[in-house]
């Protein structure tokens, strides 16, 4: 029996003179380091790349996405064209609104199939660009801005534009009212002598009047007459006006001197009585309530008719939302009228300065065969 310091020692690896393993005789011999001398890796077939999935193919483009196209461009070209002849007025008509429905059904049908929605999509933004509206736009603000509009009317209507008086109205119905001048001074006359009473009843100051107004009568033809509406000078009190009862006693003053001239008697619109509903009195009164309103407004007329005046107040003491004030800081910064007070101003329409009495009475000869004329 062998014991184990007899054993013979493992033989070594005759390359690297490591010995082997246990259990490792007859293995291969282990490379040396650094490998076999030309040794290479065969490389392994690598994996063979996956083809991409097959795309459908892509639909057509469908019969009615071609009608949708063709119908919107020959209408825009229509629309080019009449924009471009000035034919303004058939934008407008019948046949271009109906042309315009028709070729919008076209491009809604196109858009809601699958074979048509790429053109109709096309057929849409084409429509949207040039239509009855923007061309219709286009065309209206350069024939404004030219002039145009006079190109489209005829004769008789040109004519009719240049009435020097109102349609319907006769001359001497013109030549009967109360010249401009007659108007004017019978306002600078009543308002002096309410101002003078108030002044002297409660010590009222008065800041500079306001300019008066002169704006054109319209002719009811398209034109404007030779006629005016009348503005007076707008008197006002420095000092605002406070409670219910001083408010009433100056209304009532001037209610006095109106009706010593013979005026028709004032009526309070900011009344209740009036018969106004509530929620008016409060829009443009500021309540429903004469004691908590932050504007009166009181009117009457002279024994004729042909002039009103309007004595108005303002009380912002009454203004709890601002929205007053806000209006009257405006007006203030505009006119440079005081914010609070009193204002007297006289109104009339339709009338005719005495310096151009003869030149209306020879233009309105002109216009004698006119209804009412």
């Amino acid at each position: 029996m062998v014991n184990e310091q007899e054993r013979p020692a493992p033989r070594p690896d005759a390359h690297t003179g490591a010995r082997y393993v246990v259990k490792s005789d007859g293995a291969p011999p282990l490379p040396p380091p650094g490998g076999y001398r030309g040794a290479r890796r065969v490389p392994a077939p690598g994996a063979a790349p996956i083809p991409p999935p097959p795309r459908a193919p892509r639909p057509r483009p469908g019969l009615l996405g071609w009608i949708a196209l063709g119908a919107s461009g020959l209408f825009a070209l229509a629309l080019v064209l009449a924009f471009a002849l000035g034919a303004t007025d058939a934008l407008y008509g019948a046949t271009f609104l109906a042309f315009q429905l028709l070729v919008v059904g076209l491009v809604v049908a196109a858009l809601v199939t699958a074979r048509g929605r790429t053109l109709g999509a096309w057929s849409l933004a084409l429509v949207l660009l040039i239509n009855v509206g923007t061309v219709g736009a286009l065309s209206a603000t350069r024939t404004s801005a030219e002039g145009g509009y006079a190109g489209t009317r005829t004769e008789e209507e040109r004519f009719l534009e240049e009435h020097p008086g109102v349609k319907g109205e006769r001359l001497e119905d013109t030549l009967g009212r109360p010249s401009l001048e007659e108007v004017r001074a019978t306002a600078d006359a009543l308002s002096a002598e309410i101002r003078d009473r108030l002044t002297a009843e409660y010590g009222y100051t008065w800041a500079d009047p306001l300019p008066e107004d002169l704006r054109p009568e319209r002719n009811g033809y398209g034109g404007e007459s030779m006629l005016v509406r009348f503005g007076s000078e707008v008197s006002a009190t420095n000092e605002p006006i406070r409670g219910h009862d001083r408010k009433l006693a100056v209304m009532r003053t001037i209610d006095d001197v109106l009706a010593s001239h013979d005026w028709w008697g004032m009526i309070a619109f900011n009344d209740p009585d009036q018969g106004l509903d509530p929620s008016i009195l409060e829009k443009f009164y500021g309540s429903a309530d004469p004691r908590t309103q932050v504007t009166w407004e009181w009117y009457s007329e002279s024994p004729d008719g042909l002039v009103a005046v309007y004595a108005t107040m303002t009380d912002l003491s009454h203004d709890a939302t601002g929205v007053w004030r806000t209006a009257r800081d405006a007006d203030h910064a505009r006119t440079g009228e005081p914010l609070e007070g009193l204002q007297i101003m006289f109104y009339a329409e339709r009338l005719l300065s005495e310096a151009d009495e003869d030149e209306f009475e020879r233009r309105m000869s002109e216009y004698e065969l006119l209804p009412g004329g």
